[in-house]
């Protein structure tokens, strides 16, 4: 079982935990994150574009010329597709562009991403910051003693509530909760820092969320005979 640093504000160890293998052991398997990040971006795609078709735009009731006799092709209406002002041709519609997968999926890509980031040495342990912070500058220096100056995803469950007042001038940083985030956050950082009861939360739901297990209509049947 491999183990990592919790270091204190001052950027100083002050322990080492212990990382679960599925965190450590082998490769990051790339197929599982990608599934999960590709739904996660189709989720977050608007799909408000609306264009109108022929029979949507106003006007266009009357024939814009006779039949025949005029040497031109034949039109029936002057908002058709053909004519400028007409309608689109298969046009864009409201539409969403999210669906789903299954929740071992999406465990298993959060898995991964923490992997990836722990196998990368991107991945910080800290202990809460319990004291409250005045200023930004406070928060500032802490960053600057944990060697962190790029994009990082903060989770910081546990620490005092002024650190979300204090963060939100810095640029790189972006803070979010445990419980909140996903595969796709992580891969959109450059570094991970973790609290250790941040770090506890998101075990927690890679190893037990939803792993409860459906009876299926056959057990419950075998069930109530046997009570008769």
């Amino acid at each position: 079982m491999s183990t990592t640093s919790i270091l204190d504000k001052n950027g100083k160890e002050t322990g080492k935990i212990n990382l679960p293998d599925i965190f450590t052991k082998g490769n990051v398997k790339t197929g599982v994150l990608h599934q999960a990040v590709v739904k996660y971006q189709a989720s977050l795609r608007q799909g408000t574009l609306s264009t109108k078709e022929r029979g949507e735009v106003s006007g266009g009731g009357v024939k814009p010329f006779r039949q025949k006799g005029t040497g031109r092709a034949r039109a029936g209406s002057s908002r058709s597709p053909l004519w400028k002002g007409g309608g689109i041709t298969f046009g864009p519609h409201p539409r969403d562009f999210g669906y789903k997968i299954s929740k071992k999926a999406k465990r298993g890509a959060l898995a991964e991403a923490l992997k990836s980031k722990f196998q990368s040495d991107e991945l910080y342990l800290i202990n809460e910051l319990n004291e409250p912070l005045q200023k930004t500058k406070d928060f500032a220096k802490i960053l600057k003693a944990l060697k962190i100056d790029t994009k990082t995803l903060a989770l910081l469950d546990g620490s005092d509530v002024s650190i979300l007042r204090v963060s939100r001038n810095i640029p790189f940083i972006k803070l979010m909760r445990s419980q909140d985030v996903n595969a796709l956050d992580i891969c959109n950082c450059r570094k991970l820092l973790l609290t250790k009861t941040a770090y506890e939360n998101l075990v927690k739901r890679v190893q037990s969320e939803g792993d409860e297990i459906k009876k299926s209509p056959k057990s419950k049947k075998a069930k109530s005979k046997s009570e008769e």
